[in-house]
């Protein structure tokens, strides 16, 4: 993982940008019918987006990945890989990461769809890890600490009786995929790292309906849970400013 380094107030206009265009993309896939189309065919039409913006996707930048997102569906938590065999089908939660760099900027997101109509738990775990991530968001300001964004997402989940993933975390972003600072989804108040203005961080908390242990497929990449119950996910890629937090990929 690359160092962190501090950016200018050009530096974020130009993550922006990238993310811009992953904003761009998830509103498209919004208005798209998952239900009977594979995951293969979601990762075709990112990769075709992305590329006609003039970006690459910067996932195919990470050694031995070959696709422009990881779309991860019900209990899978993270890093699934997109198949022609892996059809979306109603009643499923469906995680797409999509990851953008566009003139040597990185940024990253990920949104889970519900492919209607899913469960009342499954609606709930959205819901909650959606809210989870932007109560996160507002604790990006300058002499905050890390230990304060894993808090507010841990203590916000858990009190629905969720648990938070501990195995993967966010990270800092921009010059590359990935940066430091590592920045858990559970943590103690007032511990950590201190935030300063300048900073870029994704925040993606992964939320298990069950257990936080995870077990890994034989694919080298694709993260599930331990007990096969369903997990959500969203992310931002966020600056921390003198003025608050600011979202890049909106």
């Amino acid at each position: 993982m690359r160092e962190m380094t501090l950016k200018t107030s050009d530096d974020i206009s130009r993550i922006w940008e990238a993310g811009r265009i992953i904003a761009e993309i998830f509103r498209a896939l919004r208005g798209m019918n998952f239900n009977g189309v594979s995951s293969w065919d979601i990762d075709v039409f990112i990769d075709d987006a992305i590329r006609e913006r003039r970006a690459r996707p910067s996932f195919k930048t990470i050694r031995n990945y070959d696709f422009a997102s990881c779309i991860s569906i019900n209990h899978e938590i993270v890093h699934g890989l997109p198949s022609k065999r892996k059809i979306v089908r109603s009643g499923d939660i469906v995680k797409i990461d999509i990851g953008v760099v566009k003139n040597g900027y990185f940024a990253d997101a990920c949104v889970t769809f519900a492919v209607e109509p899913v469960s009342e738990t499954a609606k709930k775990l959205i819901d909650v890890t959606g809210e989870a991530l932007r109560r996160a968001i507002v604790m990006l300001v300058p002499g905050r600490r890390l230990g304060d964004i894993g808090h507010a997402i841990q203590q916000y989940a858990e009190g629905f009786g969720f648990s938070v993933v501990r195995d993967f975390t966010g990270h800092g972003v921009g010059f590359a995929v990935h940066e430091q600072p590592t920045v858990p989804h559970f943590g103690v108040e007032g511990t950590g790292v201190r935030l300063e203005a300048g900073m870029v961080l994704a925040i993606e908390p992964m939320i298990n309906e069950g257990g936080h242990e995870v077990r890994n497929l034989g694919d080298g990449w694709t993260v599930v849970t331990a007990d096969g119950k369903l997990s959500a996910q969203f992310e931002h890629t966020i600056a921390v400013t003198e003025s608050g937090p600011r979202i890049l990929t909106i």
